[in-house]
Formats: C-alpha cells, structure tokens, sequence
C-alpha cells in the first residue's frame, strides 16, 4: 500500500464507517421528532389535487405500508440503514411515488458541477491572493485591493446573487435571470448543450465565488505569515535563491497543507451554501430540491440529500488524509 500503513488504513476506514452511521442514524431520528405525518401529508396532496378522495382512510393506510412507516421503529430503522448502503431512500411524499434515488440523481450532476467550479476557482484565487498578500515583493496595489475586494466576504451568497442578477441580467441583459440551460437546447453531451451550461452557470459560481474567496485568502495569509519566519526561508533568502522561487517552493508549498483539509471539509458546507443560490436562480441541483423538501415537509427527499452531503463530505475527507504523503513526503501515516 506504499506509504499508507495497513492498520492506519483500517482504522481510518472503521472512522469512516462510524461517522457515516451515526450520522445516518441522526437524520433518522430527527424527521421521527417531528408530529407530522408523511403519509397525510401525501393525502392531503392527493385531496388538494383531486378535490376530494373517497375511501381516504384506506388509502392512508396504503400511503403508510408503502412508505413503510406502518412498521415497528426497529424495522424501519434497519430498512433505512439497508436501503442507504444502496442508495434506496424511499418514496417522495411531495413528488409521490417518485423515488428520492431518482430525484437525487436527476439533481447530483448539477450541484457537482456548480460545486466543483466554484470551488476550485475559490480555492487557487483564494490561496494565491492569500500568499500576495504577505509576500513582500508584491505589488503595494495588490496589498490594498485585496483587502478591498473582501469585503464581498461578509456578504450573504443569496445577496450576491441577488446583486448580480439585478446588474447582469435584469440590467445589462448579459447573462440568463434563471435556468441551467437553455430551453432551446436538447440536452445532451453536445457542445451546444456545453456551452449553454456554462453560460447559465456563470452568474451561481460567481455569485458563490465572490463571497467564498476569503475564506481561503484570509486562512493563507496567517499560514503565510508563519511560514515566512521559519529558517529554512531565511536560508533560501541567505543562499540568493529567486524571490518567486522560494515563494512557491518554500512558503506556498508548507503553507497549502491545512488548506487542503479545509478543502474537503468545504465540500459540504458549500453544498449547504448554494441551497439558496440555486433556488433564486432556479438552478436544478441539490439545494434547490432540498430546500423544496423542506418547504414541503418532504422527510424521505431531506434524509436521502442529507446523506448524501454527509457521504460526500466523510470520502473526501478520508481520500485527503490518506493522499496527504504524496502530497507533501515529509508526512508520513503512523501505524494504529
């Protein structure tokens, strides 16, 4: 396994089980909490729809048994712990009887996408402008508008997105108010369909962009600031090596590594954070469907998104700890 240790391995992956299991088992419990009654919700859906529905008691009771929630709390809890292994989260009491697998997978794609993007442009604009800002052969223009420019940080994504569309596409008319893509276009693995993804996806990124970035500037720039003391910069300095030289291979290099695990543990938090950015812009990821779950008390499609951010979150997290050695060779994973 090369540098990763077999009982460290082991005892990462039961770690990671036992997050993935406890945190199951809370988005479980919680919707449980709760006195509403999903199959009656469904119901009255049904009868809202319909205008009324005869035999309605028979027909909850139906709802129930699908739904399996006419089940001891025992059952159903080891139904949903098997059904998760599997990605089976059950029926959508708002979208009934669509399944919340297929809600989900309809909406995954999306949010990776979104994430994705913004994430990374976050992540290497953030930690460079991080290290420009205590570098001292930066520019003293950089050192200022830097700051300057965080103080979209302090804004809420809704905001920022709110902010763009009224400049962008209410405004100017440059870029789509909602969608993500267009209604003209047939979906499908076409630059055309490419490149109207980008287009309605730029406004969501840079509404998340310009207010994440200084998360990670501000997290680089203390790190940066530790770093420029230690001795082995003061060395580089003393033997003439090139300022841009030891910028990156000496500062940015030490500095990025806490930066990466800040990186996996983003994953979810960000996901929570475009929930609103994608309802404004009616972008058809996974914030948009949970934040609609929500709305419509729709417990089955709130667990299955939950776990899912969870599952994201845990893997990435682990992949990161155990890609941590060839990241940076001084590391090295200690045996349990």
């Amino acid at each position: 396994m090369g540098r990763i240790p077999r009982d460290y391995l082991i005892n990462r992956l039961v770690t990671l089980v036992l997050t993935i299991l406890i945190a199951a088992t809370i988005i479980w419990i919680i919707p449980r909490l709760s006195p509403v009654d999903p199959a009656e919700i469904a119901l009255g859906r049904m009868a809202a729809g319909a205008g009324t529905v005869a035999n309605s008691e028979e027909i909850l009771a139906q709802l129930r048994a699908q739904m399996g929630i006419d089940q001891p709390l025992i059952v159903q809890y080891f139904k949903y712990l098997s059904g998760a292994l599997v990605f089976d989260f059950g029926l959508s009491t708002a979208a009934f009887p669509t399944p919340v697998a297929t809600l989900i997978l309809n909406a995954l794609p999306w949010t990776l996408g979104l994430m994705i993007l913004s994430l990374l442009i976050t992540f290497f604009i953030g930690n460079l402008l991080g290290a420009l800002m205590v570098w001292e052969k930066s520019p003293n223009l950089v050192k200022v508008a830097i700051p300057a420019a965080m103080v979209f940080t302090s804004i809420p994504p809704i905001l920022s997105g709110l902010l763009l569309m009224w400049i962008f596409s209410a405004k100017l008319q440059w870029f789509p108010l909602t969608g993500a893509y267009s209604i003209f276009v047939e979906p499908g693995w076409t630059w055309t369909f490419v490149q109207s993804v980008l287009y309605h996806g730029f406004l969501p990124a840079l509404s998340i962009v310009i207010v994440t970035f200084g998360f990670w500037a501000l997290g680089m720039r203390g790190l940066m600031i530790t770093v420029q003391g230690e001795d082995y910069v003061t060395l580089a300095k003393a033997k003439g090596l090139k300022p841009r030289y030891i910028l990156y291979r000496y500062m940015i290099r030490n500095a990025i590594l806490p930066q990466i695990t800040a990186f996996a543990l983003k994953i979810g938090l960000l996901i929570a954070g475009q929930v609103l950015v994608e309802r404004i812009f009616a972008y058809n990821g996974m914030g948009k469907l949970l934040y609609d779950a929500i709305l419509n008390q729709d417990f089955p499609v709130i667990q299955g998104v939950s776990y899912v951010i969870i599952l994201m979150t845990a893997v990435s997290v682990f992949l990161v700890d155990l890609l941590y050695p060839f990241i940076d060779p001084r590391i090295r994973h200690e045996a349990a």
